[in-house]
């Protein structure tokens, strides 16, 4: 669609049920306007990277190869949606630096991002990806 807002919209998915329900409705979103729609997710690269950023309620994904593993998964489901190009996309570092970058490389209108961790304790003490 030429006048659509959203020419890409990006989606952080960590393989958990919060996610995948941000997969389902930036698809929905992408199917409605004709968007292309990028799936995102952070991994660390190392043990000791994880265990630095290892908080309580959020999905650690260490290597690459189990991001590409989680991202298969949510292209499948975003396609089931109607979503009509979808891409998927792999950073190292903390899910927000992943995903921002995710962002600025695919030049996105929006960023979808799922509510995992930010109404339990530990999301209000150290923060979670939706606050961030």
């Amino acid at each position: 669609m030429a006048d659509s807002p959203y020419k890409t919209i990006v989606v952080g998915s960590d393989g958990s049920k919060s996610s995948l329900l941000a997969v389902e409705r930036a698809a929905k979103l992408a199917a409605a306007f004709g968007s292309t729609l990028v799936i995102g997710t952070a991994y660390y690269e190392n043990e000791d990277e994880a265990a630095k950023a290892l908080r309580q309620d959020s999905v650690t994904i260490l290597g690459d190869q189990k991001a590409l593993e989680n991202l298969e998964g949510a292209a499948e489901h975003a396609r089931s949606f109607g979503a009509p190009d979808v891409q998927t996309a792999t950073r190292p570092g903390t899910p927000v630096e992943a995903l921002m970058a995710i962002v600025n490389d695919n030049n996105a209108d929006l960023l979808i991002v799922g509510n995992r961790g930010i109404n339990s304790l530990t999301g209000r003490l150290l923060g979670s990806v939706p606050a961030d």
